[in-house]
């Protein structure tokens, strides 16, 4: 036995024995021709008067190789001399990239490579550049790229030329997008949600008709977070792939695993020993709401918004909120709040990376912590998220690291930006006439948060453009800044012998007064000619000429619904007042728009709204209401009835009212026609009223309530969106107008 512990420890005491090494008295370099000896001395961290052992020996050896400018390297020690021999890499004289037309597209390439002139060559790199050149044109819509390399290689020199010939083939087409597995909702509705769009001849200007994985991927996310907004908590996107047809273009396919819809049931809420319960009360109000209701991604989120903003007004600065999720009667949701105190950090600095065209300023206008706030994990995560809705990037990374002493954070973003214009053409037909319009938006003009939104519209009777402006978070106010002008022409004289020109232009910002309360003051500037010729009423004649004039508008919204987008409840109140400061013709036009949506059953996703909208225009002197300023029903509000063919009459002209009042009911018709993908109905009823005539009292003011009731019909066609419906006026004055049917046929291009 005590021989065999001996040799144990005779054993432990030669491996612990160090390993050899041996002091490096002198560096002999041979083989480099164009750095120098004191060049890869310092690349090497090789320091004399020092013991080196055969490891660090190999760290020397990585160091020089991770420089790329050596293609062979050896290293020897013997008697204190280090011996290294290196074969230096050719160095790039010039790079080439021929066969890409799009300036755009070469630019972004060459800024992503990693072989550049005066660099080193090697065939890894090169690699790795024909990787970045195939996923940019990937990305771009190009799926058939072959990279061919050409090297020219001066042996004298030991320099390089590098060419890199692009052969881009054919855009990758979208030819059809399918929606497999148990999906439960209607591809139509899915269509609406995703990003990437079926090609078709028409629509040569989108880039979303193009296969692009970045975008497959956002189609992922939009899809996931639209099923668990509508209940399901388990979805799942299995997998989304493409097929390639016969003629060279793909099939997109993405596979549903929906699940089951889940409801909320018990949500609680945890709170430290030293927190006021009584400060959360809020939030206890939407527990109570939302019980039995359905699971919905948002309805989390309000929550925890509602969270952050008592942490705020309260100064429970140092705070973290997770949710605890359980599953109970295999389709009910517990979720508990779980409120504690967060190590108590500061913000040291705050970096953001990979912005080559939004301006810092941009993002961090809209972070909601700053450099020296304590770091509340609650606003660290809502300044992310608030970065990803921006919709200028395609990509938001962030992390929290260790700052220059125990007390403070550094916190890092990374975009990865993405194309934020858009030119579209549309064009339609229905039973009120045809219509055309184009437009050009661009959400982040020159990088700094600006959008732009041209538009113009012409119909038989009309052509109306107009151009809009607005800078979020203007002069660091965080009101936004809206500017606009417009033209509009309508030319009536062959029909009713008058013909008004209109040129505005307007000043206004919109900015959240209260919680849900958002105000919109506006300046308005407007100059209109009113021609007429000989078949125009005696008051028309009278009205011909040409008005400038000076208004203040202003908006008040109360926006309580549960989504702006798909609401299922809650309620929106609206009221708008237009006044005249400096007009010819005085009149004050009040509106009051009131809509209320009810979720009327939770399986099937049946949706009841209400809406209720009153508009009254008068004369603040003796002047009549000129003819622009008069009220007509909006055609959307009264279906069953000829666009601005309802109401008082003159000459035969329907000339709108003095008062409009309008109740719409409807609701969507989830159980119609479940197995036909793409089409959706809906049930509606619409009521009302245009009456009034302030400048005559022998023409009728048509004080009568008109009703309707009937089906739409939503439908995706090869060549666009069709809406439909069927109406049948319930009760009418003689002189209205009616149409049974009413339709339009539109498409982007």
């Amino acid at each position: 036995m005590i021989k065999i512990l001996t040799k144990i420890l005779i054993l432990l005491i030669l491996l612990s024995r160090p390993v050899a090494a041996e002091i490096v008295n002198e560096v002999n370099i041979t083989g480099n021709k164009r750095i120098s000896n004191e060049s890869i001395i310092s690349l090497g961290q090789i320091n004399i008067k020092e013991d080196y052992s055969d490891e660090q020996l190999n760290i020397i050896l990585k160091r020089l190789y991770d420089t790329n400018f050596f293609s062979d390297i050896s290293l020897s020690l013997d008697s204190g001399l280090l011996n290294i021999k290196i074969i230096e890499n050719p160095i790039i004289e010039d790079i080439q990239i021929v066969g890409i037309k799009n300036k755009k597209l070469l630019e972004d390439i060459s800024e992503n490579l990693n072989l550049r002139n005066r660099m080193s060559f090697t065939e890894n790199l090169l690699e790795k550049d024909i990787s970045i050149i195939k996923k940019f044109h990937k990305s771009a819509g190009f799926y058939f790229v072959e990279v061919v390399p050409s090297v020219n290689k001066d042996d004298n020199l030991n320099s390089i030329r590098v060419n890199l010939n692009v052969k881009q083939g054919e855009r990758a087409r979208i030819k059809e997008i399918f929606f497999i597995g148990d999906k439960k909702i209607k591809d139509k509705k899915l269509l609406e949600i995703i990003a990437s769009e079926e090609h078709k001849f028409w629509k040569f200007i989108s880039q979303k008709v193009y296969l692009n994985e970045d975008i497959v991927n956002l189609d992922t996310r939009l899809l996931e977070n639209y099923y668990k907004n509508e209940g399901y908590y388990d979805i799942e996107v299995l997998n989304s792939f493409v097929e390639l047809t016969d003629k060279g273009s793909f099939k997109l396919v993405f596979n549903i695993d929906a699940g089951e819809k889940y409801f909320f049931n018990d949500l609680t809420l945890n709170l430290p020993e030293d927190y006021e319960k009584k400060d959360f009360n809020d939030i206890e109000k939407i527990f109570k709401k939302l019980k039995g209701k359905n699971y919905s991604l948002d309805s989390v989120d309000k929550i925890l918004k509602e969270i952050d903003k008592i942490a705020s007004l309260k100064l429970y600065d140092f705070i973290d909120a997770t949710v605890e999720e359980k599953i109970v009667d295999k389709n009910k949701l517990n979720l508990n709040f779980q409120m504690q105190d967060s190590k108590k950090y500061y913000v040291e600095r705050i970096n953001i990376f990979g912005n080559f065209q939004t301006i810092e300023e941009v993002i961090r206008n809209n972070l909601f912590v700053d450099e020296g706030d304590p770091l509340n994990n609650v606003l660290y995560k809502k300044s992310i998220d608030k970065i990803r809705s921006l919709g200028f990037f395609d990509n938001v990374k962030s992390e929290v690291v260790q700052g220059s002493n125990p007390n403070l954070k550094v916190i890092n973003i990374t975009v990865e930006e993405q194309p934020t214009g858009e030119i579209s053409m549309g064009a339609g037909y229905g039973s009120s006439g045809s219509t055309i319009g184009a437009g050009v938006v661009e959400k982040n003009f020159l990088g700094k948060g600006i959008n732009l939104n041209t538009n113009f519209e012409l119909t038989e009777e009309s052509l109306k453009g107009q151009f809009i402006f607005s800078k979020p978070n203007f002069n660091y106010t965080e009101n936004t800044l809206r500017t606009s002008f417009r033209a509009l022409s309508t030319d009536n004289l062959d029909d009713f012998g008058y013909k008004e020109s209109e040129t505005g232009f307007s000043l206004g910002t919109t900015f959240e007064q209260y919680e849900n309360l958002f105000f919109s003051p506006e300046l308005s500037i407007s100059l209109t000619d009113l021609e007429t010729n000989s078949s125009a009423t005696e008051n028309l004649k009278k009205q011909e000429g040409n008005y400038g004039d000076f208004y203040f508008n202003y908006g008040l919204s109360y926006d309580l619904r549960d989504s702006i987008y798909n609401p299922k409840s809650g309620s929106k109140t609206s009221f708008f007042q237009t006044l005249p400061l400096v007009s010819e013709n005085s009149e004050i036009a009040n509106t009051f728009i009131a809509t209320k949506y009810k979720t009327l059953n939770n399986s099937s996703g049946m949706v009841g709204k209400v809406s209720l909208y009153l508009k009254g225009v008068h004369s603040l002197g003796n002047e009549d209401v000129r003819i622009s300023k008069r009220a007509f029903i909006p055609y959307n509000r009264l279906r069953g009835f000829e666009k601005k063919k309802v109401g008082p009459i003159d000459n035969k002209d329907f000339i709108g009212g003095n008062y409009v009042s309008t109740l719409n009911l409807s609701t969507n018709l989830p159980g119609f026609f479940t197995t036909i993908e793409n089409i959706d109905f809906s049930y509606f009823i619409d009521v009302a009223n245009v009456w009034g005539v302030d400048y005559s009292s022998s023409i009728d003011d048509s004080n009568t309530i008109r009703s309707s009731t009937g089906l739409a019909m939503d439908l995706k066609t090869p060549v666009g969106p069709l809406t439909f419906s069927f109406t049948q006026p319930i009760t009418k004055k003689s002189t209205d107008k009616t149409e049974t049917f009413r339709f339009n046929l539109g498409t982007t291009f």
